[in-house]
């Protein structure tokens, strides 16, 4: 745990990416296979389930300090997170280790895992005698993985690179074999790091391919003949697997969702054996694709009744052909993984369909097929290069996200909470209103758009100006207008305001305007109707 705390610390310390990986670097060659694969666990996103909420440790702390109450309040409201607020009140310096010193798996299985169903009163004395004996940032993080909130500033890219430097293996063999479902242990690493490791995991989909945001002329790219266009389509990014009788479907965010959607497990089953197809899970009936929010009907959702599956019906709209007779062929030429992409849609039918591919003379022309994109419910267009392979991660260059300018509206901020992570003692998250009438009315939360520096003004006037507290949510004086943008716009019965926005971001913050001049909410509405 000493060694892991002190990679969190050297992680946190620097914004450099050559010193981050060879921190990785250093640590998993210089620590035993089974912490290495529980720092893989961490570091790659993955997290435990909850085993005590921040409220109760900060309860325990509060006795175990014999603080004044009032004090551990003020602190928590300080710091915003319970793990930090807790290690910093309970900070004694140097402290005495107690017994043998645990490595990071012991900590894990002999000491973490097992509380899982302990009773209180025992997770309790446990956990504080543990406290006694760490020094802060140990204490820190223990609390980190005690309440599922551990995350550090590290991509899985990142994570990648040193793997492949230790093992001295391809980023690509690494990045996949991180893929899908496996639990942390000494054998697993060994495989994962092993020149030799036969793929016997047929449940595995490969790591996705991401396209960059289309920020040039399309001219700059060279002749239109060069690229395949389609549709950029707001869905579920996902993974059809159809290996040894067995079908899988994973989205991008690695999670397994094949009992979510029991149609498609059912046109699987016609799929030839050893094929894997990249495409987008759509609400879509006879009548084409269906908005997002009856999508997100399904989304959570892990037996979905007959209703559910009658109001939102899904297909799968296929992009790419990853695997063809139980052979990986994304090495092979975009072009031609597509017409294998279409053999294959063809003889299965429907609910799997294959993108779409718009011909275009030029790129002015294509220019003006884009414009159609709002009122076909889609994002835009995506530019694939037609000599392309699949390739792993955003890689610029073969695969751009050509999308249509989002829908804007002027917001006033009314409300805010701290952020997480090490944004925990800045407030960062922001819910912004329109006028109805006299009233404002929430409209969006958001927390991405803001320079670092109008962060910390912006944090400074939210704590001279907080109108009152509802637990980490303070109410501010109405003041500050935002230009907001989003992607899209849904009636919805689950907000006030009547409307949902989807992906709603700060696009600049408009201090040349007053409050009276935000949008109204039939202003807003109207936006329904594009």
């Amino acid at each position: 745990m000493q060694r892991f705390s002190q990679l969190y610390a050297d992680l946190d310390r620097t914004t450099k990416t050559n010193a981050k990986v060879q921190a990785m670097v250093d640590y998993l060659r210089d620590v035993p296979p089974e912490d290495a694969a529980w720092a893989v666990f961490f570091l790659t996103g993955q997290r435990l389930k909850r085993l005590i909420s921040g409220r109760v440790i900060r309860d325990w702390a509060l006795k175990a300090s014999n603080l004044p109450e009032w004090l551990v309040t003020d602190a928590h409201a300080a710091v915003g997170d319970s793990a930090e607020t807790v290690s910093l009140l309970l900070d004694r310096g140097l402290v005495e280790p107690a017994g043998e010193v645990c490595s990071l798996s012991q900590w894990m299985e002999a000491r973490i895992l097992p509380l899982r169903g302990q009773p209180a009163d025992s997770q309790e004395a446990q956990v504080t005698e543990w406290w006694n004996h760490l020094p802060r940032q140990e204490i820190f993080l223990l609390n980190k993985l005690l309440t599922g909130g551990f995350r550090v500033g590290v991509s899985k890219l990142l994570v990648v690179r040193a793997l492949a430097e230790v093992a001295d293996l391809p980023r690509p063999v690494i990045s996949h074999r991180l893929m899908g479902q496996w639990q942390p242990s000494a054998a697993w690493y060994r495989q994962l790091l092993d020149p030799d490791t036969a793929d016997d995991d047929r449940s595995r989909p490969y790591p996705f391919f991401l396209a960059s945001p289309l920020e040039q002329d399309a001219e700059a790219l060279g002749s239109v003949d060069e690229w395949l266009a389609e549709w950029k389509w707001d869905g579920i990014r996902g993974q059809l697997i159809r290996r040894a009788g067995e079908t899988y479907l994973w989205t991008r965010g690695e999670e397994l969702v094949t009992d979510r959607y029991p149609e498609l497990s059912v046109m699987a089953e016609k799929l030839p054996d050893g094929v894997v197809l990249d495409g987008e899970i759509l609400a879509w009936d006879e009548d084409g694709v269906m908005p997002f929010a009856v999508l997100q009907k399904r989304i959570g959702r892990e037996k979905p009744g007959p209703k559910i599956l009658k109001e939102a019906p899904v297909g799968f709209l296929a992009y790419d052909l990853l695997e063809e007779k139980g052979e990986d062929i994304r090495s092979r030429p975009q072009a031609e993984r597509r017409e294998g992409l279409e053999a294959i849609v063809q003889a299965v039918g429907s609910p799997l369909m294959a993108s779409t591919l718009i011909d275009a003379e030029d790129w002015q022309d294509l220019m003006s097929i884009r414009d159609e994109s709002r009122s076909r419910r889609v994002e835009g267009l995506m530019l694939k290069r037609k000599t392309s392979a699949y390739g792993t991660g955003r890689k610029r260059g073969d695969w751009w996200k050509w999308k249509i300018d989002p829908l804007t509206i002027d917001a006033v901020m009314i409300y805010a909470q701290a952020g997480s992570g090490r944004r925990a003692n800045l407030f960062t998250d922001y819910t912004f209103a329109v006028w109805k009438g006299e009233d404002l009315v929430p409209i969006a939360k958001a927390y991405s758009g803001l320079s670092d520096e109008e962060i910390q003004k912006l944090d400074r006037w939210i704590r001279r100006n907080t109108i009152e507290r509802y637990g980490p949510v303070r109410s501010v004086t109405a003041h500050h207008v935002f230009e907001l943008a989003f992607e899209g716009i849904n009636a919805s019965t689950r907000h006030k305001s009547g409307v949902a926005l989807r992906f709603p971001r700060i696009a600049r913050w408009r201090s040349d305007k007053k409050p009276a001049d935000a949008d109204t909410l039939e202003q807003v509405k109207t936006l329904l109707e594009d």
